[in-house]
């Protein structure tokens, strides 16, 4: 598997994954299929492209894209210390490697190398338990627990909050 930043040439192939991805596992996403399945390609692009203030890693197995995650920054000065965590995700076919893992310890190596940002936050449903175990073994801390986050066919969802600081030196 190789494991990159994706760029405006990856937006075809990023959006494909998306929409499965919102279709696969609703639960995991505050966006839905429906929201995103319109959106325009050359949008898709440029949100792509990697930045200080976003970017997206991607995991291919030869060509094909299998595997997302990726980081925005708050855009308001008084936040800009923060970065958000969002869109993990690993096709079915690919899981199992280690891929979630390994797309994390990039996006964290990216976000300690990111000029002034001290802290990454997520949000994981509350019963994603893997999930939440995954983020807690890289260092990420749950301080919060929302009820009714999120309803999905009619059922409430609970969120966990979670924040990893970079430590001394990041940013």
């Amino acid at each position: 598997m190789n494991i990159r930043l994706l760029d405006a040439a990856d937006a075809a192939a990023f959006q494909q994954l998306r929409l499965r991805a919102l279709l696969d596992t609703p639960d995991a996403f505050a966006s839905s299929h429906a929201e995103e399945k319109d959106a325009a390609l050359a949008d898709v692009a440029r949100r792509l492209e990697p930045t200080d203030a976003r970017s997206v890693h991607g995991a291919f197995d030869g060509d094909a894209l299998v595997a997302t995650v990726g980081l925005a920054r708050e855009s308001r000065t008084k936040f800009a210390h923060k970065g958000v965590v969002w869109g993990m995700y690993v096709a079915p076919a690919a899981r199992g490697q280690g891929l979630a893992h390994e797309l994390m310890v990039a996006l964290i190596a990216r976000a300690r190398q990111t000029p002034g940002l001290g802290k990454l936050d997520l949000v994981a449903d509350s019963m994603n338990v893997a999930a939440i175990a995954l983020y807690e073994s890289l260092g990420f801390v749950v301080w919060g627990r929302e009820q009714d986050a999120m309803r999905l066919d009619g059922a409430s969802r609970d969120d966990r909050h979670m924040a990893l600081h970079l430590g001394p030196g990041a940013g």
